[in-house]
């Protein structure tokens, strides 16, 4: 379980943010370095790629890189993979860490749009939208995604009482503080990982800001069948019954709870 404490700035004070990127990976072999080399590194610490039991030469290809790497022994899904991403992150002091799929879908060169906010004191936690600036649709999402998206936004805007743009997105941004705070050692190991994050962020009342973030649809990139994309779907309408049941105080959850939040009244 992640500690509760909620240190309010740098690891170490007085000395600039340290920036960490973490790259979650599976069968990255092809995008790895690509994506690597493009990263903004006169901004950036540590770059952490923890690998999900990859079947190609991705550990390889990161330790040549120079990469802080870790390898789970078996698969336990993107949600895991995040877990141990950020874990690792924070214990090695990191002040801002950033997500960056090593799929080349998003465009590494960002991350300075990504952490800007937390840096200047406005946002605990950025998300990378593909729904601002250039029409997704253009950029080669599926229309059937597209719709999806919106259709799964809405109903967490008026669930969450948010107006983001969308919910979905892989590139994000968190302060050390927005980390400390949630209980995310206790979501799901799945995809829906990174909605429950989201309503634990809601639910303690951290800032939560956008920015546009270009993305690239090609046959390297992963990207989820329509089957998985359902049951994403599904998993997310559960997520948002819960956090309402939570808030309302019917049926409490103690992972939506965090040392920011108080215990909604009975």
């Amino acid at each position: 379980m992640n500690s509760v404490s909620a240190p309010p700035g740098p690891s170490t004070p007085g000395l600039t943010p340290r920036v960490f990127v973490v790259m979650p990976a599976y069968n990255a072999a092809r995008t790895l370095k690509r994506t690597f080399d493009e990263l903004p590194h006169q901004l950036i610490d540590t770059v952490i790629l923890v690998d999900d039991a990859s079947q190609d030469g991705t550990v390889d290809i990161a330790r040549d890189l120079g990469l802080k790497v870790f390898v789970h022994n078996r698969n336990y899904g993107y949600g895991a993979n995040q877990k141990t991403c950020y874990r690792e992150a924070l214990r090695a002091g990191a002040d801002v860490i950033v997500m960056v799929h090593p799929d080349y879908q998003y465009d590494p060169t960002l991350v300075p749009d990504i952490v800007a906010p937390i840096l200047r004191g406005e946002a605990d936690v950025v998300l990378g939208s593909r729904l601002l600036g250039v029409h997704p649709i253009r950029q080669g999402m599926p229309w059937w995604k597209y719709v999806a998206n919106r259709v799964l936004t809405w109903l967490e805007n008026v669930t969450f009482g948010q107006r983001h743009s969308e919910y979905h997105t892989g590139y994000r941004g968190y302060s050390r503080r927005a980390l400390t705070v949630v209980h995310f050692e206790m979501n799901a190991d799945g995809f829906v990982f990174d909605q429950e994050i989201v309503a634990q962020f809601v639910n303690g009342g951290l800032r939560i800001a956008e920015v546009p973030v270009p993305t690239r649809y090609f046959a390297e990139a992963s990207s989820a069948s329509f089957v998985q994309s359902m049951r994403y779907g599904l998993e997310i309408l559960r997520v948002l019954i819960q956090f309402a049941l939570h808030r309302s105080g019917l049926v409490r959850q103690r992972r939506f709870d965090c040392a920011l939040s108080a215990p909604a009244p009975h």
